[in-house]
This record gives C-alpha cells, structure tokens and sequence, in this order.
C-alpha cells in the first residue's frame, strides 16, 4: 500500500520544488529523512503504572515501540538517580513516517480546539521543524476515558533541506499547515 504523501512527494512535490529552487541535480532536493517523537516523564517516571501507560499511548500514537531514555547521572536537586527513566522517544522511518504525517496534517491537527494553523518559528535554521503538542487525545488512536492525565509531545520533523525556506515550502507543499505571518 502506498502512501498518499509520499507519491505527492514524488510525483508533484519533488518537480515542483526542483523548478522553484532551480537544482541542477536531483539528489539537491529536499526530502524527509525522520520524524522523532519525544516525551519527557517528569513526575510520571517514578511511578510505574504511569510510566507504563506512557509507553502505551506513545506506541499506539506512533505505531512503533518507544524506547525508555534514562539518566546519565544523579543529580540530587532534581531528585533523580543515575539510569533513572526520565522520557521516552521513537524515531519514524520510510512508510511509518509518512503514514504518520499523513494522520497528523489530516487528523489530528484539525482536533486541536481553535487551530489557526502551525507557527513558522519551530525551525532551527537548517531546514528541521519542532512542533509542540500539549495534549496527546488530538490523536484518534488515544480515548478519552483511558488517559490518567493528559500530557503533551514533541515532534521534530528532520528534512535534508539547507534552509528554512526549502524546508517551509516543503512542508507546504506536504499540506502542513502554517500560519500566514513568519
């Protein structure tokens, strides 16, 4: 099964931004090389039913097993220990990444309450975009009733675009949704 965003990449997005940018080769265009999903568990890593149900709803989001990231060393003001669980991360590859972006750009962006689009300031200057999600029931795998607490997510879009620019028409022509202003 193919994917709409990746045949729209490669049969409009791809030509179109080699005519914008004007690339002698085609390997100069920008693509999607992963997108990363990362959650901090703050209190939640103490407590092992949360912790577990973290990891539940960030697989579910996701479609992929996230990995535990721990503490490299203890630091007494936070009170945390050395290889202490402190946040979970999946990295989404080839189909799973572009099945994933089709579900955020068409399903889960529209449910979050008063959406005016995404702001063009989550990029870091060489074409990679951060966005911040505060609640995780935008997304339709995750029900209402099971969550203990809501809890937000990070996901970081990473292109091989030099710039922001490639990477905002990019993402554009993807169908994300950006506001008007930069």
């Amino acid at each position: 099964m193919t994917n709409k965003i990746k045949t729209l990449y490669n049969v409009q997005v791809k030509p179109k931004l080699r005519h914008y940018f004007k690339y002698q080769n085609i390997h100069e265009v920008p693509k999607l090389v992963k997108i990363t999903l990362n959650r901090g568990l703050g209190e939640d890593a103490h407590n092992a039913k949360l912790l577990n149900n973290s990891l539940q709803e960030l697989t579910l989001i996701s479609g992929q097993k996230p990995i535990i990231t721990r503490a490299k060393k203890s630091i007494a003001g936070f009170k945390l220990r050395e290889q202490a669980a402190i946040g979970l991360t999946v990295n989404l590859r080839r189909d799973k990444m572009y099945s994933f972006l089709q579900k955020l750009i068409h399903l889960s962006l529209p449910n979050i309450r008063d959406f005016r689009g995404m702001s063009k300031k989550g990029f870091d200057g060489h074409g990679n975009y951060n966005l911040g999600i505060h609640e995780q029931l935008i997304f339709p795998e995750i029900m209402y009733d099971s969550t203990n607490k809501t809890q937000g997510l990070n996901i970081t879009i990473v292109t091989t675009a030099k710039t922001d620019e490639e990477g905002i028409i990019l993402l554009q022509e993807l169908g994300m949704p950006f506001q008007n202003q930069y």
